[in-house]
């Protein structure tokens, strides 16, 4: 902590681990008063969206998966479904299942990697994986076994762990038999019970009171808990508003993307105002859609009944989880879920005559979208008569959630303040709690750099 000639204090943090990517942070407090909060992200831009054009259409899937090393199968399948929307396309029965299954284990790798290695620490007063591992191993061995499972899942089904190759346009270059997923069943039937513990060991937790003032936004089906399709579905802040769904091909009309000054990703806003998507998002949409058994786990954890299915809304009847830090329970209920959904599809499968339809290129425009671990992924793309890609736009969770995240962190500091937590150690805790509550996937990498508080 510094002090200038100016009267301005500014706290610099060298390095803030536990978050995907790298980004700054800027506070300005005026007279007690939390001003400003900027999340700024400096990494240099990649330019995936100008370097698809011109390639052919079967490229992207491919391309963009390497966006992520966390989630390359969210951009994977957004992208097929995009091209194959443009393409006139559709992949049903067992491919579309497979497709799921191995959605369910970048959900299972991914969810159960922030709760335990980047998220849990927290909550209990650690600065990292390794120091709660003294304390804690049990429960570390556990988040390992949960991940290397979903590992397994990605593995078998995309050729490998990270960036799979044997996704493709239409389906799959090639599909397992019965007898090369049975092992897989086999670890699953494991992981339902650790997945049943790790929620109850979540639910322990001590979560402080919040509220994120934000429009909640998922993906829907109407007979399953969405996860590889679904419509953009919005459950706005207030109560007396009721939800709201719109086409995908319309997505560009409702979400606008800006350049800001103070970062080089671009920040969305969702009909002019400030939403927020992700494992709240899809909870409050779709949380009457879980199974059974994740709806007795999330009643269990303490989250309560879900919001009811549309049009059946009454007194006492369900609510929203708008708390950002029970986020991290959310994730867990989910683990949950995709684990007994992977069981699921695994028992009902059987191996298709092909492995992918024909998407034959044209011209068109085709838009996709998934929910990934961290929220919604929008891809849209245009081709000309050659199956040429002409434009591309990409819209990942982050960049819609920069503004959620923003301001609660502006409300979180200002709360600390108002109890007279003013230290530099105390408002840097507040402010890496606010940011991993959301796992900002900003990258594969995961630092914040600095941290600017400016007082005046």
């Amino acid at each position: 902590m510094s002090q200038p000639a100016t009267g301005s204090q500014v706290l610099r943090i060298p390095a803030l681990t536990r978050v995907e990517g790298e980004t700054a942070l800027r506070l300005r407090i005026d007279d007690g008063t939390v001003t400003e909060a900027r999340l700024s992200i400096y990494e240099p831009p990649r330019f995936f969206e100008a370097f698809l054009r011109g390639r052919a259409h079967t490229e992207p899937p491919d391309l963009t998966s390497r966006i992520c090393g966390i989630c390359p199968v969210a951009y994977q399948l957004s992208a097929c479904r995009a091209v194959e929307d443009a393409c006139g396309a559709v992949v049903d029965g067992q491919l579309a299942a497979l497709r799921r299954l191995l959605y369910c284990g970048e959900w299972i790798e991914s969810q159960t990697l922030h709760i335990h290695l980047l998220h849990a620490p927290d909550f209990l007063g650690h600065d990292d994986v390794i120091g709660m591992s003294r304390s804690h191993l049990a429960h570390v061995e556990r988040g390992l076994r949960l991940k290397q499972t979903g590992n397994a899942i990605v593995e078998l089904l995309g050729g490998r762990a990270i960036h799979p190759v044997n996704v493709r346009l239409g389906g799959f270059h090639r599909t397992p038999t019965r007898t090369e997923l049975r092992p897989l069943a086999e670890r699953l039937r494991i992981a339902l019970d650790d997945a049943w513990d790790t929620v109850r060991w979540v639910a322990r937790f001590d979560f402080p009171d919040a509220e994120c003032d934000a429009d909640l936004f998922a993906l829907a089906e109407t007979d399953t808990y969405a996860i590889e399709s679904g419509v953009p579905t919005v459950l706005p802040y207030e109560k007396t508003l009721p939800p709201r769904s719109f086409p995908l091909r319309d997505f560009p009309d409702h979400i606008t993307e800006e350049q800001v000054p103070h970062s080089t990703a671009l920040h969305a806003r969702l009909d002019g105002r400030r939403h927020l998507t992700g494992s709240l998002a899809r909870y409050a949409v779709s949380g009457h859609l879980l199974s059974p058994l994740a709806l007795e786990a999330a009643r269990e954890a303490g989250l309560g009944a879900p919001r009811p299915r549309a049009g059946t809304e009454g007194p006492g009847r369900g609510g929203v989880c708008r708390n950002p830090y029970r986020s991290i329970l959310v994730r867990a209920v989910e683990v949950l879920y995709a684990v007994e959904e992977a069981m699921r599809i695994i028992a009902e499968y059987e191996r298709p005559a092909h492995p992918y339809v024909e998407v034959p290129a044209r011209a068109g425009v085709g838009h996709g979208a998934t929910e990934a671990p961290r929220g919604l992924l929008y891809h849209r793309y245009a081709f000309d008569d050659a199956g040429r890609v002409t434009d591309a736009c990409i819209v990942p969770p982050t960049a819609q959630n920069q503004g959620a995240i923003e301001e609660d962190l502006r409300r979180m500091v200002q709360a600390g303040l108002d109890r007279g937590e003013g230290s530099e150690a105390e408002l840097t805790r507040l402010c890496e709690r606010a940011v991993r509550n959301h796992d900002p996937c900003i990258s594969c990498s995961a630092h914040f750099l600095e941290l600017d508080i400016e007082r005046t």
